[in-house]
């Protein structure tokens, strides 16, 4: 981040070439005080910035201030080697050093308008530097709570402004500009240009320094990609799954057309039921002449048992009870062998129910004039 600290300028005296040499006291140890959308953090209405002695008077940062431009009223960029001969209008002319919990700064302004200004009023200097805000809750010595703490702090410049709001005490926080936007009055203000410090992230193995919000983008999106890549394993997993339901399916499948194959009739197999068939067609005629052939075998053997031992002895029987007393009655059954009853008595024709013309051809067999009498008749 880049800040500005504001102090009034004092113990001036000219050079004898017109210069101005002056005492200041800049940018002090404690905690100051924020608006949270100076620094970052729009949700806080007000955020305790802690600045730590051995930060404030770390050699680095002491050494920043050697020689360190003097501007009049904040830039709208940094002080650099391509802007310096247009901004600066001094500079601290000595090494900084520690006083009490000030840094005391020694400078010289050599513009002559700057020095008209000085001299007729306007006499307070706002330091501008960068630093790492690292955040995180914390108690200060004095037993001060802070949200966040400075380090690393460096000088950029110090620029002289008509009024700061805290008067002849340095302060940060009396307003903000950014470095490379159209400045701000720094009346009653002072300048806070967020540069955030930055955090390393690992992505696919290799580090990364970006901002606070760089790492919550990056770690959301990294999360984003976890949740894709578990939603295609799971996606995965499923489809392996339906294969293997179907693979079992088919197995399945296959199983049983091979056992309806293995079961299905073979010409043996047909001449067997229908010689079985008809052996009980003969043996159920045999119990009962007059029970009607039809339905299946076990109908037949119910129909043949309800025939012989009445309908209380199949009442409630099961087909296995049925072919245990079919078998019983069965037994001493001769069946009718109508080709053996062909032999016995010839070729002789019933004509029971045979028409006329049947009627005298069999006669006309047995006596050869028959026709004639059957004529006449």
């Amino acid at each position: 981040m880049q800040f500005t600290d504001a102090v009034a300028v004092s113990g001036t005296r000219r050079t004898a070439d017109g210069y101005l040499v002056a005492e200041a006291r800049s940018v002090r140890t404690g905690i100051q005080l924020y608006a949270g959308s100076e620094v970052g953090k729009p949700d806080m209405p007000v955020v305790r910035v802690y600045r730590p002695a051995d930060q404030v008077f770390a050699d680095a940062s002491l050494q920043s201030f050697t020689h360190a431009p003097v501007t009049m009223d904040h830039p709208a960029d940094a002080v650099t080697a391509d802007n310096w001969k247009q901004l600066a209008v001094g500079e601290v002319s000595t090494a900084a050093k520690k006083d009490g919990e000030w840094v005391h700064l020694p400078l010289i302004l050599k513009d002559a308008a700057a020095i008209q200004a000085v001299e007729t009023g306007k006499r307070e200097l706002s330091a501008g530097y960068t630093c790492e805000l690292v955040w995180g809750d914390g108690v200060a010595p004095d037993g001060q709570a802070y949200d966040a703490q400075q380090s690393n702090i460096k000088i950029n410049h110090l620029a002289i402004v008509d009024r700061a709001r805290a008067g002849s005490k340095a302060r940060i926080g009396d307003g903000a500009i950014s470095w490379g936007a159209a400045p701000v009055s720094t009346t009653d203000k002072e300048t806070v240009v967020m540069t955030e410090a930055l955090r390393t992230v690992v992505v696919d193995g290799l580090s990364v320094q970006t901002t606070d919000q760089g790492a919550q983008a990056i770690s959301k999106l990294q999360k984003d990609l976890e949740s894709s890549a578990a939603k295609i394993v799971a996606n995965d997993a499923a489809h392996t799954a339906a294969i293997a339901a179907k693979d079992q399916e088919i197995g399945t499948l296959k199983a049983d057309l091979k056992k309806a194959q293995d079961a299905a009739l073979k010409p043996e197999d047909v001449d067997r039921l229908v010689a079985d068939r008809a052996a009980l067609v003969q043996t159920v005629k045999a119990i009962d002449a007059k029970i009607e052939i039809k339905g299946s075998d076990a109908d037949l053997r119910r129909a043949a048992v309800k025939a012989k031992l009445g309908d209380d002895m199949i009442k409630d029987a099961s087909d296995d009870m049925i072919t245990g007393m079919f078998r019983a009655i069965a037994k001493d059954v001769k069946p009718a062998d109508p080709f053996a009853a062909v032999v016995k008595d010839g070729l002789k024709q019933t004509l029971d129910g045979a028409t006329a013309s049947e009627k005298a051809w069999s006669d006309s067999v047995t006596d050869m004039n028959a026709w004639r009498n059957q004529k006449e008749a």
